[in-house]
């Protein structure tokens, strides 16, 4: 087959969507398909593909969005012309490629990997929530598939009148994220020795993933056991506040690739507070890298973690249960065996399934004899 994945965000950026789609594009080529990205162009990602002009999303720094290019994406499509276009973003350029794959008869699915309508009242624009989710309805439901990574998503969506959904789960690289990237001398850079505790946030520092409540179950583990130490791993624009706050906290900026993987393992447990996730590909890493994790019981948290297990869940939204999941962490004795579980649980979910299953359902559309006059559009309102 050939695809063309269109996304306003890829490697370099370090986020979920970024990750995955990386890992979905080089899973398709090294099963022998042909896949272009469509991005902007100040990601600098070496790619297939084309690259469009961008601006800075307002408020979001870091964030760029690119712009409609409808007769760029026509021209190139006629020419070259893909079998299945994958929409991962649903900003203009996103809008753009589906009305650019429908005029011309391409199968076009999309991919749901973020809930921007959550994000607005995080950033005091509650009242704009039910035109987001609108607007993020009608675009979707324009595809033959939308596919979302676990069952609250699916149901959350089919609730609010989404069409065609399918599951598309995330996989972890379990040999990148691995216990054994601990680092003794990592630790002793943190003030922490072989018997001491340490908890770690990794990810953007941002309104929308509930840091105030990390810093909160920090401070609280931090009083209940001496030579504790709270790590913070990412930057964004709450670092500053958040460093205020908590000036006892270790705050490292963002780390990558191995780096990365280095100061997941040389922790004991991670804490997500976030409420907006779609999945939280950090759950999993984290668990690849022996953690305890504690999180609300959505999403990723919900579909691997076992209470007591594995790893520790609160009721969604439940600040008071995520507290005392911290400590429950903190003070358990059987830290170490939940943590060898968390890694056992990681080890089941493989990248190369996913890929197969997407490959999968995508030649279900590409192999459709009608493909292509189900996919002609009428002009769009």
């Amino acid at each position: 087959m050939k695809l063309t994945f269109v996304t306003d965000t890829y490697a370099p950026q370090l986020n979920g969507v970024a990750r995955t789609l990386e890992r979905l594009v080089s899973g398709l080529r090294d099963r022998g398909h042909r896949v272009d990205v469509v991005r902007p162009a100040v990601l600098g990602a070496q790619e297939e593909g084309m690259e469009v002009m961008s601006f800075p999303l307002p408020g979001y720094e870091g964030v760029h969005v690119g712009f409609p290019t409808v007769a760029r994406l026509l021209s190139r499509w006629h020419r070259e012309r893909p079998d299945i276009v994958y929409v991962a973003t649903e900003t203009l350029l996103g809008f753009a490629a589906i009305h650019s794959a429908r005029t011309l008869g391409i199968p076009v699915v999309t991919g749901y990997h973020t809930n921007f309508q959550q994000y607005l009242s995080y950033y005091h624009m509650p009242r704009l929530e039910p035109i987001a989710m609108a607007y993020l309805r009608y675009l979707h439901n324009l595809s033959a598939r939308t596919y979302v990574p676990c069952e609250d998503v699916r149901d959350a969506l089919h609730g609010e009148g989404f069409d065609n959904l399918a599951l598309l789960p995330k996989g972890v690289d379990t040999d990148l994220f691995h216990p054994d990237k601990r680092d003794e001398s990592l630790r002793q850079e943190w003030g922490a020795g072989p018997a001491d505790l340490v908890a770690i946030y990794v990810g953007r520092i941002a309104a929308e993933k509930n840091l105030p409540l990390v810093i909160r179950a920090m401070q609280a583990m931090g009083r209940l056991r001496p030579g504790f130490k709270g790590v913070l791993v990412g930057e964004g624009p709450k670092r500053a506040d958040l460093e205020a706050v908590y000036p006892e906290g270790i705050f490292v900026g963002p780390k990558f690739g191995e780096d990365v993987a280095r100061h997941y393992a040389s922790a004991d447990i991670f804490l997500f507070a976030s409420e907006t996730e779609t999945f939280g590909n950090v759950v999993l890493e984290a668990m690849a890298s022996g953690l305890a994790v504690v999180a609300y019981g959505y999403a990723a948290a919900r579909r691997h973690i076992r209470h007591g297990v594995n790893g520790f869940t609160a009721p969604f939204s439940n600040e008071d249960a995520f507290l005392e999941c911290g400590e429950e962490a903190l003070n358990s004795p059987h830290l170490a065996k939940l943590r060898a579980a968390a890694r056992e649980e990681a080890l089941g979910v493989c990248w190369e399934r996913v890929i197969d299953n997407f490959q999968a359902s995508l030649r279900e559309l590409t192999d459709t004899p009608a493909a292509e006059e189900a996919f002609s559009s009428p002009p769009m309102v």
